[in-house]
């Protein structure tokens, strides 16, 4: 029997900033998403052309994306190999820190300024 397996990869729609961003707000602490799956590093490369300008740009946008709400202490970015080239770069949701008044007034005045 000839049986043709579908790979999930190519019918799971690509994440974009805004979905991941949506998912981390209704996220509980210690929920994961995987964001992408590949070699990011070479497809984000604009030199190597492993993907469309587009696709490549979208990529880069929400592995940006990624690493700043990281950077935020919002979650933490893990990254599990399956083989050659084959990663599963995961975003982990934190517990939300609790911001007083006085902490957020100055963050505040800064952007504003």
């Amino acid at each position: 029997m000839d049986t043709s397996i579908t790979d999930i990869r190519a019918v799971v729609t690509p994440l974009t900033e805004a979905s991941l961003c949506t998912w981390l707000g209704a996220a509980a602490p210690g929920d994961s998403i995987t964001y992408h799956r590949g070699a990011l590093a070479r497809q984000v490369c604009p030199q190597l052309q492993c993907l469309p300008e587009n696709e490549r740009t979208a990529l880069q946008r929400l592995a940006a994306r990624a690493w700043k709400l990281a950077e935020l202490g919002l979650a933490d970015i893990v990254q599990r190999r399956y083989g050659y080239e084959d990663y599963a770069y995961i975003l982990v949701a934190r517990r939300r820190p609790r911001r007083t008044a006085s902490a957020i007034l100055p963050m505040l005045l800064a952007e504003a300024a």
